[in-house]
């Protein structure tokens, strides 16, 4: 196995996973900076209105130095007398930072759908420098912020990001699974995801005070995924286009052995080409299936609905109330210094999600899923209790630390990367790219809407918003205990034979008749 790692390979792999790196970055960038960004914010409103109402000098330099940033876990803030004018405009912050942060949501929503198009009609390589063009431009929004209407720029940028973030979400595991060998290709497909959390880490980690994440520095931190971006397009000159594209998709045999040669080092690779060969046939032959066909016909409804659902509690789990505000999590258990437990959680994350590299090869899919959820469930109950109980005992603090990092390892465990899985292998090669596009706007929608009413939502149930999210989870739990069934090992056919089972509309003829007409060929 080992003889099939070459250098061109590694090279190639790590040019591609720096498009997963940046895209991490931007997840957990907006995190550590928080306090300092809102402050910011409300010191640029308020001087317009300070003005208006003819405060002194010394209320506005008050206003200048005192962060008051609404706690998400607090709703109801005591500001001092003198700042009650200035307090009226806290929820117009609240409601800008929401966009700071679920912006970069919207982006990826929209542009989740065209990555395999761009990858498609571009090829992989040209359509990864292209989406960097997007990448530079939100950094350079961002970067120079601080010297505009930052609000404005932040929004925009982090928006502009997104776009980026959801072409490559396409883009980068198509890309490194067609120039993977066959024997390698689960485990070098999972580095797309240990990328992105290396980046959300990486953000966390420059996000301290000392480093970037300070007034004087944070715009840098907001614009330094350029880094990467530059980085990866000079590299990208460098690496080999995929030979499944050159093949199956231009029809380019010569250009396919030439580039396979370069990936696995000169050895023969007539047994790829003959592979590809085969895959070439098996898509001519099978139809293309559209979105409005998942919905409409028997034989894909009750997949994509299941799809659907798994992307929905991974979102609204509340993994990503985690990472975009653990911060303020953090600080309201007790911690002086919430930042590092931010950062602890981002490395549990890591450690987690390259087990779960492992674990998902090992164990089921639905058993992983389950096992994940459980424990998510759980760990937002001690969450929340920790947070109520914290005023009576201060070691309570330390029961939602803990909790947290479960709840997070939990996640990694199953919720985080087995529903890409689990769609992948519900449908066969006609459904499989309409399936794959609507289950990823699913899950960029949802991240969206968590990320835009978890501040408001946190500000209305205040301590007890966790026990909200067991609820969720416990809900999600029971869904797939009884509808979605184990894929690891099961060919299309008989995955189709277990949906029918736990409840198909379709009866098992006119489902099979049904999937026969569309072309559905069993999974490779």
């Amino acid at each position: 196995m080992t003889d099939q790692i070459t250098g061109t390979l590694v090279f190639t792999v790590f040019t591609a996973v720096l498009g997963s790196f940046q895209f991490g970055y931007d997840i957990g960038v907006i995190n550590a900076p928080q306090q300092i960004i809102i402050t910011h914010y409300r010191h640029v409103l308020d001087v317009p209105l300070a003005d208006r109402k003819a405060l002194n000098s010394d209320a506005i330099a008050s206003t200048e130095e005192m962060p008051r940033t609404p706690n998400v876990m607090n709703s109801t803030p005591t500001p001092p007398p003198e700042e009650e004018l200035v307090e009226e405009d806290s929820g117009l912050i609240t409601m800008l930072w929401s966009l700071s942060v679920s912006s970069f949501a919207v982006g990826g929503m929209i542009a989740s759908f065209f990555g395999g198009w761009l990858g498609d009609q571009l090829g992989r390589i040209k359509a990864m420098l292209i989406a960097n063009i997007l990448s530079l431009a939100g950094a350079l929004l961002m970067g120079f912020s601080k010297m505009g209407p930052s609000h404005i720029l932040i929004i925009s940028g982090r928006a502009v990001s997104g776009l980026y973030c959801g072409l490559i979400s396409g883009l980068v595991p198509m890309y490194i699974g067609e120039i993977a060998p066959t024997t390698l290709r689960g485990a070098i497909g999972a580095l797309h995801q240990l990328a992105i959390v290396t980046g959300i880490l990486i953000s966390q980690i420059v996000g301290l005070d000392f480093i970037l994440g300070n007034r004087e520095l944070w715009h840098i931190l907001l614009g330094l995924s350029a880094v990467p971006a530059v980085l990866q397009s000079l590299l990208l000159f460098f690496c080999p286009e995929s030979p499944r594209y050159l093949y199956i998709k231009l029809d380019e045999e010569n250009k396919a052995k030439k580039s396979l040669k370069r990936l696995r080092g000169g050895v023969d690779v007539t047994k790829d080409i003959a592979e590809m060969r085969k895959e070439r046939s098996e898509a001519s032959s099978e139809q293309k299936v559209s979105i409005i066909q998942l919905f409409t016909n028997s034989a894909y409804r009750q997949p994509i609905l299941v799809s659907l659902m798994l992307h929905m509690a991974q979102q609204f789990s509340g993994i990503n109330g985690i990472f975009y505000y653990s911060t303020s999590i953090f600080q309201t258990a007790g911690l002086s210094q919430p930042v590092y437990a931010t950062i602890g959680v981002g490395a549990i994350n890591t450690v987690f999600t390259a087990l779960s590299v492992f674990l998902v090869e090992k164990a089921g899919r639905r058993s992983l899923f389950l096992i994940g959820m459980s424990g998510m469930c759980v760990c937002a109950v001690f969450m929340s209790v920790g947070l109520v109980l914290l005023n009576k005992f201060a070691w309570m603090s330390y029961v939602s630390m803990v909790a947290i990092f479960l709840f997070v390892s939990f996640f990694e465990i199953g919720p985080g990367p087995i529903p890409w899985f689990m769609v992948a292998e519900f449908f066969s090669q006609g459904p499989r790219p309409a399936a794959l596009a609507i289950a990823a706007f699913s899950n960029w929608t949802c991240n969206f809407i968590v990320a835009l009413c978890f501040p408001y939502v946190a500000e209305f149930c205040g301590p007890y918003v966790f026990f909200l999210f067991a609820g969720v989870v416990l809900a999600f739990t029971l869904f797939t205990y009884f509808k979605v069934p184990e894929t690891k090992g099961k060919s299309f056919e008989e995955i189709a034979a277990e949906f029918r089972k736990r409840g198909g509309s379709a009866g098992p003829r006119k489902a099979a008749t049904e999937m026969k007409f569309l072309g559905a060929a069993e999974t490779a």
